[in-house]
């Protein structure tokens, strides 16, 4: 686990992502300490015709069960030195962008220390803050935004 070399260039294959979901989760029962739960804040973002409130017919318990490819999970369980893998561009001039894998060291509530495992800058320490993404999937009739980490438990990769 403390060589981070061994980790760089070995993933996992699964055709479904429920699959990936079971292979992380068993994998991260191995690692010592305490898992952190992270649920995202979900909302809407349309307006009501005379645009001065928002449209109430969706819950934020119901935008939590969306699940669409291109959208942050709802629930990201995580540990220190769980190996995740980045789902956006953060800042591509320090190379945080889609892809890039780390290894988280400390958890915060609105932040994530990594250390950079892939990518350009190999050991260096990021931090990845929550952001509020917006689904493109149109096959979503209504808008919302979900603000969530934006990384996967990478035990494997997409």
């Amino acid at each position: 686990m403390n060589d981070t070399s061994f980790f760089e260039h070995r993933v996992i294959l699964t055709p479904k992502n429920g699959i990936v979901d079971e292979i992380n989760e068993y994998v991260m029962s191995f690692l010592p300490g305490e898992e952190k739960t992270n649920l995202s804040c979900d909302t809407s973002i349309a307006k009501s015709a005379s645009g001065t409130r928002p449209d109430d017919v969706h819950t934020s318990e119901f935008f939590n069960t969306i699940n669409t490819p291109g959208l942050l999970n709802h629930k990201l369980t995580l540990k220190i030195e769980v190996l995740v893998i980045l789902l956006q561009n953060l800042d591509i001039t320090t190379g945080l962008c889609n892809e890039t894998r780390l290894i988280i060291t400390k958890m915060g509530i609105y932040v994530l220390e990594g250390k950079e495992i892939s990518g350009s800058n190999v050991g260096e320490k990021v931090y990845i803050p929550r952001l509020s993404l917006t689904p493109s999937d149109t096959r979503i009739p209504f808008k919302f935004q979900r603000r969530q980490f934006p990384i996967s438990v990478c035990c494997n990769d997409y």
